[in-house]
């Protein structure tokens, strides 16, 4: 997607060791317009998806999720970090590595919003080591609930991620994908398809 990617290059920053800032219209402050034009892209791609519902991690994957939903007419649904109070004592949850924060962190859905024989589309800003994508993954297979599709913002091929999800046997679209970030270069590829 031409208008992702000139953001990227434009206001996008290479920090070294595979990490791209993007907290100028992704992740911090987000630019509406450039998320309204994913959803658009990402309701064509995956219109043929027979998904009920949209799944996504807290926080920066809740942007791109929303416009889809809006494009697609699905209710969203966000795995939350830190469990609050309103939600029931008997939750799913899984554990995923963060790459930029160097830790581990909370992937949690109440049952309430993801429920068995539900197909579920994930979509989120990056598809890196596909770490956080598998988390989706296990939450809603935890549920009884089937993931139809895989949508990004971002992919960053040279970490693996599609590989390590490619098993699921669903459609895998990135927006972007990048094929290196060498001497704060940013290299990209075009978008290919599982």
């Amino acid at each position: 997607m031409e208008l992702l990617k000139q953001k990227i290059l434009t206001e996008g920053k290479n920090l070294g060791n595979g990490i791209l800032k993007v907290d100028r219209f992704i992740n911090h402050q987000v630019d509406p317009m450039l998320m309204d034009e994913c959803g658009k892209e990402f309701a064509r791609l995956f219109a043929d998806t027979p998904a009920v519902k949209i799944l996504t991690a807290e926080i920066s994957g809740i942007a791109p999720a929303l416009m889809t939903g809006k494009y697609l007419r699905l209710p969203v649904v966000y795995a939350r970090k830190k469990k609050p109070v309103t939600m029931p004592s008997e939750v799913y949850i899984t554990v995923a590595p963060s790459h930029t924060k160097g830790n581990n962190t909370e992937l949690i859905v109440s049952p309430e919003y993801l429920g068995k024989g539900e197909k579920i589309l994930i979509i989120d800003d990056f598809l890196a080591s596909g770490a956080t994508i598998a988390g989706l993954v296990r939450l809603a297979e935890v549920a009884g609930a089937e993931v139809v599709g895989i949508g990004t913002l971002v992919e960053k091929t040279f970490e693996g991620g599609r590989d390590l999800l490619s098993k699921l046997g669903v459609p895998i679209h990135s927006l972007v994908s990048i094929s290196s970030m060498d001497d704060d270069k940013i290299e990209f590829t075009d978008e290919f398809e599982a």
